[in-house]
């Protein structure tokens, strides 16, 4: 895909590793990470699967590099951490993208293709609407706020809290998960409101949440809406970013505008 898009493909030396679960070691993971991020040739860096260990290292990459020449990072679900450290540390916007076939897809759908094509390569706004059929728009309130877009996967955003994860002071908070226990998603939300990271949030993005009963009588909305009307601030859900059908991306660092009523998260390219 990348190559049909123009650009030249190359891969770190230990990009195929593996150690268990985990794409390598610590230290070969990193040595890639650093080399791209100092290479002035590489414009990109892609991490072509959700990232486990990503959280184990990610603050110990190269943040000078990344400040003297800034590049894209795509990635999505454990990649979170990355972003969120490059946010803190650097002011460095992420991509929260990836070739990503969702569970119901055999391939990577066009939509998730040209998503992440429009983000990487143009300069316009990016305008990304909710789908009703996505079980989390339920969760949609009314009202209009602007604020940097920052998150990505729930357990990234409660595993990076008192070391990687940005002030969310002013920010549109963008969460999503996967496979993961009601109890889990409940506990971490807890934590991150009563710890009081979510204070002075300007507004919610909730986007796919995946792999859960949406059915049962005390169900993953249901939490999500306990918590979200405590923070009494606009909430828009339905977004397809995660691991849900048909992915599309979003620059987790810029500045967005969330409308709820009109069901759309736009990203501000100019602003940015």
């Amino acid at each position: 895909m990348l190559k049909d898009w123009g650009l030249t493909v190359d891969f770190g030396e230990h990009a195929f590793c593996k150690r268990d679960y985990l794409a390598g070691t610590d230290e070969e993971r990193l040595a890639d990470f650093n080399a791209a991020l100092r290479d002035p040739d590489i414009r990109a860096i892609f991490t072509t699967r959700g990232g486990k260990g990503s959280y184990r290292i990610a603050d110990q990459l190269d943040f000078a590099a990344a400040r003297r020449d800034p590049k894209f990072v795509v990635g999505f679900s454990d990649i979170t951490a990355l972003h969120l450290s490059f946010l803190k540390h650097c002011h460095q916007i992420g991509i929260h993208g990836a070739f990503f076939a969702g569970p119901n897809e055999d391939t990577v759908s066009a939509e998730t293709n040209h998503s992440l094509r429009r983000v990487l390569m143009t300069t316009q706004d990016i305008v990304i609407n909710s789908r009703l059929e996505e079980p989390t728009s339920h969760l949609t309130t009314s009202g209009t706020v602007s604020g940097r877009l920052i998150g990505g996967n729930l357990d990234m955003v409660a595993t990076t809290a008192g070391w990687a994860l940005p002030d969310l002071r002013g920010a549109i908070l963008l969460l999503e998960a996967v496979n993961v226990y009601r109890g889990h998603v409940d506990r971490q939300l807890t934590m991150l409101r009563k710890a009081g990271h979510l204070n002075g949030l300007s507004g919610v993005a909730i986007g796919q949440f995946t792999g859960f009963e949406f059915d049962r009588n005390f169900s993953i909305i249901d939490i999500l809406r306990e918590h979200l009307d405590m923070l009494g601030v606009p909430v828009l859900g339905g977004l397809p970013l995660g691991h849900g059908n048909s992915p599309v991306s979003a620059l987790i660092g810029a500045v967005a505008e969330l409308d709820a009523k009109a069901g759309t998260l736009t990203i501000k390219r100019s602003d940015t």
